[in-house]
């Protein structure tokens, strides 16, 4: 799987529900669309599993119907969520029960500034389990035994997170491997002889190396340049299972022997490798692959080599699976891109299978959502740029809806076929939103991957105005009235039209966006730094002669160029894009006297993680787009269905 410097996911804002009504009975496929607030949609619960507890009686959930994530348990058969934790201000993520009795672990972060912390919930008491000051940790797994934790700590050096193992009786800890030579650490085999590490070459390539511990040797695994990832040691220790793309343009799987330190190609995959592992026993081999745009999920069964066939549930497909550590029992996800995520129990032996969680709004028909198409365009050069296309179901030829174009994080970032209640929002209250893969996006191979490397802001912008003009030929969108939108990477793209190609596009939304390059490269977070040098390959060194070019692709230096209106929405505990970036562009564009507006959320980092934060959001960028781009304040919302 490639390494990528993703600024930031995506923009899918979904949020919890509370109480639910008796969904609506479907009427006449030709009724008219209901339009509903921002707040019916955010209270879509955003709820996904961290596993069962060690007798399989129950599942941990991560949730955000408090309004802000927090940790809560399920019966494994379904039921009521019990709220593990309350908190009000920093979210709190589930990252399972312990394997041996009702501990939980968890993590937290100060809202939003990604120093994570891991803490123990026992009965009534939560103990932090790792260092509170300066210090970010990462869960790594739960030892063969269920005796240990093991966890990555940037305690010794900001620049690395070595290796550590934790006993689970006395909480202590000790350093199990100290990463150097800007080298990450990725796995320990289950006995503990091997690890793997990883060398960043460029964003899409990297060496693999496997270290014996006992005899302190290293081997690279890779014998030419190429995209190489650890996926998995054998349930026997043999062998290393590890995704490349080494004579072919997407990544595929390999096993590497670790005796005789061949190689053989396992899979014949032609789309990108997302995850390839085997369950807690080795009994099944779970198989992800990135299939334009889509996630696909194969599992087999190890001895027999049998596919195991999932129901289909409520007419959509299996997305995810996590087995317990006796692999009786299964969480699986179920989604699409018109229906936001659910979580169900599935029993191995029996086929029954239970709800776990029930995220949609109940006030929200599901006939009114849209789901997303995928669609391609050629670009300016002849390129072919896939994206997803979400169209408002009362568009049509007569009634011509405005539209956006959405551009996602990175570099190096993927729209995907996934469920955002942000999307779903704005295309309920007729815009039509194209979500562009232009170059440099994830998922169609290296070639494509490479093609904007210090390029960014010019052929990967002439993409994006492709797809504006992919959506002024259709019969439904109003040619006259196409913005563009996005975070992140999405922003400075958002940002570089605006300044670059001022006539294109009639309105900018710009989340957290990078807006000067010279200092966003230079104040990259510390624990990124193995990455550091693979960033300035693609994007250029901001030390060096590149910091030219770079200031002329930086929308701050542009900004008397912008004459059009323009959104822009920043998180004051942003460690990726700092507060700065958006204060200055805000700044400079106002002194064009365009209209200029400005959110700023002094709780939030790199993404809006709060409800209340969500709302005002979504609420504020409909009201933008309803002024500046359609052109009249639409009163067609429904708060009382």
């Amino acid at each position: 799987m490639k390494k990528a410097f993703v600024l930031i996911v995506g923009i899918c804002m979904v949020s919890f529900y509370s109480c639910k009504k008796e969904k609506k009975e479907d009427v006449s496929v030709t009724k008219v669309i209901e339009q509903y607030t921002i707040e019916q949609f955010m209270d879509n619960e955003s709820a996904w599993a961290n596993g069962f507890s060690t007798d399989n009686s129950k599942v941990l959930i991560t949730s955000n119907r408090s309004g802000i994530n927090n940790i809560y348990t399920i019966p494994a058969k379904g039921g009521e969520l019990t709220p593990i934790t309350q908190s009000d201000s920093s979210s709190i993520y589930g990252i399972s029960y312990f394997p041996k009795d009702d501990r939980i672990l968890f993590r937290m972060d100060g809202n939003g500034d990604e120093v994570y912390k891991i803490f123990v919930k026992d009965g009534n008491d939560i103990k932090a389990l790792t260092p509170l000051e300066n210090v970010r940790t990462a869960f790594r797994g739960w030892s063969k035994d269920g005796e240990r934790f093991f966890y990555g700590s940037n305690e010794r050096d900001p620049q690395f997170l070595d290796h550590y193992e934790m006993n689970m009786n006395d909480y202590t800890s000790k350093l199990v491997y100290k990463v150097e030579n800007a080298r990450d650490f990725n796995a320990m085999s289950d006995d503990g002889k091997y690890i793997t590490l990883s060398e960043a070459i460029n964003t899409n390539d990297s060496d693999l190396y496997i270290v014996n511990t006992e005899t302190k040797e290293q081997k690279k695994v890779n014998s030419e340049q190429s995209s190489n990832s650890h996926l998995d040691f054998s349930p026997d220790g043999k062998s290393l299972y590890f995704s490349t793309d080494a004579g072919a343009e997407n990544t595929y799987v390999a096993r590497y022997d670790i005796a005789t330190g061949t190689t053989e190609r396992i899979t014949n995959n032609t789309w990108e490798v997302l995850s390839y592992y085997f369950s807690f026993n080795g009994t099944y081999n779970v198989f992800y692959t990135n299939e334009d745009a889509k996630t696909v999920l194969r599992v087999t069964e190890v001895a027999t080599g049998k596919t195991i066939d999932f129901p289909e549930i409520d007419g959509q497909s299996i997305a995810g699976v996590r087995f317990s550590r006796d692999e009786t029992m299964a969480i699986l996800e179920v989604s699409s891109s018109a229906k936001p995520s659910d979580t169900y129990s599935y029993n191995m032996q029996t086929k029954e299978y239970y709800q776990l969680t029930d995220v949609l709004n109940q006030e929200i028909d599901p006939a009114d959502l849209v789901e997303g198409k995928v669609v391609r365009f050629k670009s300016f050069d002849g390129v072919e740029i896939p994206a997803i296309y979400f169209q408002p179901k009362q568009a049509n030829a007569n009634n011509k809806v405005p539209a956006l174009v959405q551009v996602h994080g990175g570099p190096g970032g993927q729209s995907t076929l996934r469920f955002s209640s942000n999307v779903q929002y704005l295309v309920n209250h007729g815009y039509a939103v194209l979500a562009v893969n232009n170059r440099g996006s994830s998922g169609y191979g290296k070639t494509f991957y490479q093609m904007d490397n210090q390029n960014h802001g010019d052929k990967d912008l002439k993409d994006c105005i492709a797809g504006k003009n992919w959506l002024a030929q259709q019969d439904v969108i109003d040619a006259d009235k196409i913005g563009i939108m996005g975070g992140s990477y999405g922003g400075f793209m958002t940002m570089a039209a605006l300044t670059a190609a001022p006539e294109e596009f009639k309105v900018g939304v710009n989340y957290f966006g990078v807006t000067n390059w010279v200092r966003t490269l230079k104040s990259i977070p510390p624990w990124w730094a193995s990455f550091k040098d693979a960033l300035y390959d693609e994007m250029g060194d901001p030390n060096t002669a590149d910091s030219i070019r770079l200031k002329q692709i930086s929308p701050l230096f542009h900004t008397d160029k912008v004459t059009k209106p323009l959104l822009v929405l920043q998180g004051a505990q942003d460690p990726r894009v700092l507060q700065v970036e958006s204060d200055e562009i805000v700044e400079g564009v106002r002194k064009n006297g365009v209209p200029v507006e400005y959110v700023l959320f002094e709780d939030e980092g790199h993404g809006f993680v709060k409800k209340e934060n969500q709302i005002e959001a979504s609420k504020k960028v409909k009201e933008f787009l309803d002024q500046y781009l359609k052109g009249s304040t639409n009163t067609l919302e429904k708060t009382d269905l």
